[in-house]
């Protein structure tokens, strides 16, 4: 079984824009477990510049337009409630 690679990651984020999570990347991807990207996610870096490069020609500038990058990890160990 291969390892999954910045490409793949990189791929499943651009093809899945409603649901970015580990569980359905894994669900979804033939070979990869959870386990398995969430390894890799703790040991790779991508830096903002890369994932703007390849996405700035897919969004629409409006005047009122926003884009907004969340990070939803949340130390569970301390989260009372997760929404």
């Amino acid at each position: 079984m291969r390892q999954p690679t910045r490409l793949d990651y990189c791929q499943y984020l651009l093809s899945s824009p409603l649901n970015d999570t580990l569980t359905h990347f894994a669900d979804h991807s033939a070979g990869f477990s959870h386990d398995m990207i969430n390894r890799y996610l703790a040991g790779d870096r991508i830096p903002p510049r890369l994932v703007w490069e390849h996405v700035k020609d897919h969004i629409a500038l409006t005047p009122k337009g926003y884009v907004i990058f969340d990070d939803p990890v949340l130390d569970k160990r301390h989260a009372r409630k997760i929404a």
